[in-house]
């Protein structure tokens, strides 16, 4: 059944701007709505290109010109296929049951006519949607589960590493630790390569540093010169030891500039008593 088909209002007025007039139009034409939804998952629910288009047609003619049950021959009017193509198609379309014909009653005009229901089709489209968004759900729940697990793995690590650093301390120091002093090898242990924080307590105590301040320093050197490995601070002290060699060399060489051979002296004062014996006898 048609239903009361939308007047056309036109304007009356001779001077027509043509654009102005499209801009109306498109405004005032309204437009057909379509879920995104549906044309992501229509081809899942067995819709063909072609079914999907004419499914638009006939939800615009539903809403826009009250076209409850179009003829195959209105419908031609708007697509590149004739009315008998667009029989069969509508045909498919009930038999898969995507759409469906039913009974519906006008109040207002007391009256009974049939049209096509898309019930059925969004019902496919939200089943469909329903299970994707059940997947999703499943995957997120199966990402934070990996990432909890992931998260107790690497706390387990770190009160491992945070325990076996403060037991090697511990024995070090020959003495149970303070609170405070746990407390600065769990800030390490979370930080820094347990390995590199057992060097830098080596270091001290060849060194003679057993304070927890010096090994501290230590530690922020090796931070600051972005030294993370033990191959690299082993090449960095090998560098510093050579430039400590090369400066004490230097100081030693200004620090003899100018000063008299062993014997210069002796020689020198002996000259000087030559001279003056030499003088005395002139006046004798």
């Amino acid at each position: 059944m048609t239903g009361q088909r939308k007047d056309k209002i036109i304007k009356c007025d001779q001077k027509v701007n043509i654009t102005a007039t499209f801009g109306s139009d498109l405004v005032l034409e309204g437009s057909t709505s379509i879920p995104n939804i549906l044309l992501k998952v229509y081809k899942k629910i067995g819709i063909s290109d072609f079914q999907m288009l004419l499914l638009i047609h006939l939800i615009r003619l539903n809403v826009e010109e009250n076209e409850y049950y179009p003829d195959p021959e209105v419908l031609a009017e708007y697509m590149e296929a004739g009315s008998a193509k667009i029989k069969d198609e509508l045909a498919d379309l009930l038999e898969k049951d995507i759409i469906a014909v039913s009974d519906y009653f006008d109040s207002g005009r007391k009256v009974l006519f049939k049209g096509y229901d898309f019930e059925l089709l969004f019902l496919k489209v939200s089943d469909i949607w329903a299970g994707i968004r059940a997947k999703e759900i499943e995957e997120s729940e199966k990402l934070l589960r990996i990432m909890v697990d992931s998260n107790d793995f690497a706390n387990k690590i770190f009160q491992s590493q945070a325990s076996d650093l403060i037991s090697i301390f511990e024995n070090e120091f020959a003495r149970a630790l303070s609170p405070l002093e746990i407390g600065q090898i769990e800030q390490w242990a979370e930080e820094i390569e347990p390995l590199l924080v057992v060097e830098a307590l080596k270091q001290a105590v060849l060194r003679g540093k057993h304070n927890f301040k010096y090994i501290n320093s230590i530690l922020v050197e090796w931070q600051k010169n972005n030294l993370q490995t033990l191959e690299a601070i082993a090449e960095y002290d090998r560098e510093f030891q050579k430039r400590r060699s090369v400066h004490v060399s230097r100081s030693g060489n200004n620090n003899n500039t100018g000063t008299s051979l062993p014997g210069t002296a002796a020689a020198g004062n002996k000259n000087n008593s030559r001279k003056k014996a030499f003088i005395k006898t002139l006046y004798l």
